[in-house]
């Protein structure tokens, strides 16, 4: 009886502990801020908004201040010049350091990129990280690209990684904010 007692003490009770918190601890280490933005600047590009969701937490990790060493800004770490360019395409009037404005040019810039390669969203992610001019060259190189439409591989090591923690973070708030956290 008194084993008994202790597993559940020790073991049980804990464990059901882990499991009720864990939601709570992914929406922790997942936070999700500016949603009404996200869901309404996605929806006017036709962007899937976990997809908007992971480049923000991948470029900026949320915080609308961020400033990479490249000067990209914001959440969406925008460049001046990428910032203007697609300001001026899509009529997009701000400052980039405005989180709306910024997550409207990030989105307006991904939809643009995923015309432009067919909807390819690796693609449209190396680009958003390497630029579209070295997406386009590895595309027509046949170490990199065996179709011209798809990349095999991701020669720079940075971008390769890049767009696999996009994608995992899209999933993983997709999972969380969704309602279905898998445990």
């Amino acid at each position: 009886m008194k084993k008994a007692i202790r597993i559940i003490t020790y073991v049980l009770i804990p464990l059901l502990l882990m499991l009720f918190s864990a939601p709570q601890l992914l929406k922790t280490l997942y936070p999700l801020k500016y949603e009404d933005t996200i869901e309404e600047c996605s929806t006017r590009y036709g962007l899937d908004k976990y997809l908007v969701m992971g480049v923000i937490s991948a470029e900026s990790r949320f915080s609308e201040e961020a400033v990479s060493n490249k000067n990209a800004k914001g959440l969406m770490q925008l460049k001046d010049e990428t910032a203007l360019w697609c300001s001026e395409k899509y009529g997009i009037v701000g400052d980039i350091t405005d989180s709306k404005v910024n997550i409207e040019i990030g989105c307006a810039y991904i939809k643009y990129l995923l015309d432009l390669f067919n909807g390819s969203k690796q693609n449209a992610l190396a680009a958003y990280n390497a630029g579209q001019g070295n997406v386009l060259k590895w595309l027509d190189d046949k170490r990199y690209s065996t179709d011209g439409k798809s990349l095999d591989k991701i020669p720079y090591g940075e971008t390769r990684e890049y767009v696999k923690r996009v994608e995992r973070r899209s999933k993983i708030y997709k999972n969380i904010y969704d309602g279905k956290v898998i445990f």
